[in-house]
């Protein structure tokens, strides 16, 4: 997830600088076209000065005129220099606004992508949720069929103890006599943590864990 949010922070970043290469591009091209719009000013100026050298003195509108030519020439070539200029900031504009395009449809495609892992991610969690549940409801009824075959082994030796010892009904024996009768000679425990209370000859043995009761026979 952290590589997807770095890849949308990256197409940002990306978008944030292609539009600030395309402002700046549009700020140099008003700047060649205002350049381009005051040469021509100064071409017209140039014009009416040629115009006006018409009817002056020849030698002073000779002079005058090789003047001009090299103005001319020198504002020529600096409009050229400006057109070229301006042609490239067109093309590097271009360029920027594809590129911003670019990024935008990429940040757009990668926002989509993480919805989807998102509602992905949400049902996979809910699945699990739902499978959690199962088991452990699962878990609770195997621990419930043991305590309650623990309960008859109970059950079973404290009548072997009281048939062999002769012990009245209502006679309650101990762990440590049961032992004996119990295989390993190893009291058994509650699963789920409840508490075994043996109880008399004649009553079923009981555990404190709430559901865990024997059936009357």
């Amino acid at each position: 997830m952290n590589v997807k949010r770095w890849f949308a922070w990256a197409c940002l970043a990306l978008m944030l600088v292609a539009e600030l290469f395309l402002f700046r591009a549009n700020r140099e091209k008003d700047a060649a076209l205002t350049g381009l719009h005051d040469t021509q000013m100064q071409l017209r100026q140039v014009q009416d000065d040629l115009d006006a050298l018409k009817n002056s003195n020849v030698g002073l509108q000779a002079s005058e005129i090789l003047r001009l030519r090299k103005q001319n020439e020198i504002i020529t070539n600096r409009f050229a220099a400006l057109e070229f200029s301006l042609a490239q900031l067109s093309v590097l504009n271009q360029s920027n606004a594809q590129h911003l395009a670019t990024a935008r449809l990429a940040l757009q495609l990668q926002q989509e992508h993480l919805a989807e892992l998102e509602a992905t991610n949400d049902l996979i969690l809910a699945a699990n949720d739902q499978l959690a549940d199962t088991n452990a409801a699962n878990v609770e009824v195997i621990a419930r069929k043991t305590c309650l075959g623990n309960l008859r082994r109970i059950d079973d030796a404290k009548q072997e103890w009281a048939s062999e010892n002769n012990s009245p009904d209502d006679a309650v024996p101990t762990e440590k006599d049961l032992l004996l009768y119990l295989k390993d000679a190893v009291f058994p425990v509650c699963p789920s943590g409840g508490k075994y209370s043996i109880n008399a000859v004649d009553e079923l043995p009981t555990c404190s864990f709430p559901g865990h009761v024997l059936p009357e026979q």
